[in-house]
């Protein structure tokens, strides 16, 4: 069962699946904190590379199945034009100022 992207917990992993979902590369950037890092599948990967390729070039979509860890661990169905349908897991790392500092991703 799909969680609706408006009853995610936290207010900012909730930001960030609405703008790749709404391919909102503003909004999106505007909740990575300064020197924001990302990992996929277990390596730390360019982030600005990253999100072009995986998300905004290739119309990222998520679909969040299930969250934990007060809303900043996700386990959710990702899709791109790139690979097709997959079983994701996110972790997010949120600041005090509500943006985000790190995420990690891969094949859940």
């Amino acid at each position: 069962m799909t969680i609706q992207t408006s009853r995610l917990t936290d207010p900012t992993v909730r930001a960030f699946v609405t703008a790749v979902n709404a391919h909102d590369r503003e909004g999106f950037m505007s909740i990575l904190a300064p020197g924001a890092t990302m990992a996929d599948d277990g390596s730390d990967r360019d982030l600005a590379d990253w999100i072009d390729r995986e998300i905004f070039s290739s119309n990222g979509h998520m679909e969040v199945d299930n969250e934990s860890n007060n809303g900043r661990d996700l386990l959710a169905s990702y899709r791109n034009d790139t690979y097709g349908e997959m079983r994701t897991h996110w972790h997010f790392e949120v600041e005090e100022d509500g943006r985000i500092s790190r995420f990690e991703t891969g094949q859940a």
